[in-house]
């Protein structure tokens, strides 16, 4: 097996890296096996991942609190119309609502996301799916250039020794 991108040949079919540039190797050979058909790019799934109900009350709670900071400036107004501070207890009651919700759901929510049906199943085939993974998630530090190939030297440097003997035998 060689590698795709610069073209070394491997030592052994289970390499994962390849020893010269570094490009990952895994899952080639049986691609190569089973025919090298073109990649199968995963699309990004249409709709966002479903929350968890954690998250669910951690929003409705930060919901109501933002609504009582809405409201506040128009019960205010209200109360100074009325000469009476009742209106303001509806900003409290829903500040301290959206609290306990977001305390509650902190507390005692699930963290995984609860998934049904058919998402159940796309997700199993999403990640039984049997194509590399794309190519921008095989990332390779290239940035340093091509170095020196040692191995590839023809004539190693002279000696000093030569030089000196050389000299020597002139005189």
């Amino acid at each position: 097996m060689f590698c795709p991108n610069c073209g070394q040949q491997q030592i052994s079919d289970s390499t994962k890296y390849c020893p010269r540039c570094g490009t990952p190797l895994a899952g080639l050979a049986e691609w190569l096996a089973a025919g090298g058909g073109p990649l199968v790019v995963r699309d990004a799934p249409a709709s966002p991942a479903p929350l968890s109900p954690r998250r669910k009350g951690m929003r409705r709670g930060a919901k109501l609190m933002f609504l009582s900071g809405v409201l506040l400036p128009f019960l205010i107004g209200l109360s100074i119309a009325a000469e009476h501070p009742g209106p303001l207890v509806i900003f409290f009651m829903l500040f301290f609502l959206g609290l306990s919700l977001m305390l509650y759901a902190r507390l005692f929510g699930e963290d995984a996301p609860r998934v049904k049906g058919k998402q159940a199943q796309r997700q199993i085939h999403a990640t039984n799916a049997e194509a590399l993974p794309p190519a921008a998630a095989n990332r390779v530090n290239n940035f340093a250039g091509r170095g020196a190939r040692t191995a590839e030297i023809v004539q190693p440097p002279p000696s000093v020794t030569d030089h000196t003997t050389r000299l020597l035998d002139d005189e």
